[in-house]
């Protein structure tokens, strides 16, 4: 990275890894000075000292989907990147409607971002070894289909639509609508079936649930 960007951010939570990483960097390009590092846990970023525009991470599998969707919410500058994350949660953030991996993470992540499947990394390459597998996942930024209120009232409903996945819509949202026979005509409105389940809509549907109100 540091041959080929204009300049390089880091952001690592432990310590040591942060104090040492300028110094490991210099021992291996002769453009270290263009690296920054910031010791700080990524999920309580708030801002950075440039406007990135891509992201290379090899995110912390605990928590690598409120990461990903963190970085994503502020930093608007990112157009492109790939990360590195547990090899079930990748499947699930590159996800398509109507599969059995398709759940919150890829309905949230498609609201700023197109996400596919990158590979997979072999758990050889790892000392120590890990338990379990790893998969890269690329996505390219595309434009919000809605501002920060509507993006607030979406989640809210895809929380609801997953939380119990196997059922209808109209039974999922009836508590945000005040009982299924509301959300069943909120949905009608919006031009969904009310007896399809979450895993069968995408983003764009979520909106219209949304924009209905």
């Amino acid at each position: 990275m540091l041959e080929e960007a204009q300049a390089v951010i880091a952001v690592e939570i432990d310590s040591r890894l942060a104090t040492q990483l300028p110094t490991t960097a210099a021992k291996h390009s002769d453009r270290a000075d263009i690296l920054t590092v910031i010791n700080q846990d990524a999920l309580t970023l708030k801002e950075l000292p440039l406007q990135p525009s891509v992201l290379i991470a090899n995110l912390p599998y605990n928590v690598s989907v409120p990461v990903f969707l963190h970085l994503l919410e502020i930093l608007p500058s990112l157009r492109s990147g790939v990360v590195m994350v547990q090899a079930e949660v990748a499947d699930r953030l590159a996800a398509k409607p109507n599969t059995k991996e398709y759940g919150i993470p890829s309905v949230k992540a498609a609201w700023w971002a197109d996400v596919c499947g990158a590979g997979s990394v072999s758990r050889n390459i790892f000392w120590p070894q890990p338990n379990v597998d790893s998969k890269l996942v690329g996505f390219t930024r595309r434009a919000t289909p809605g501002d920060e209120e509507l993006r607030k009232r979406v989640f809210a409903i895809i929380d609801l639509a997953f939380a119990q996945r196997r059922k209808m819509l109209r039974s999922a949202l009836s508590s945000m609508y005040g009982g299924s026979g509301a959300a069943e005509a909120v949905l009608q409105a919006a031009g969904i079936d009310p007896t399809l389940r979450g895993e069968a809509l995408d983003i764009s549907a979520f909106c219209a649930i949304a924009k209905q109100g």
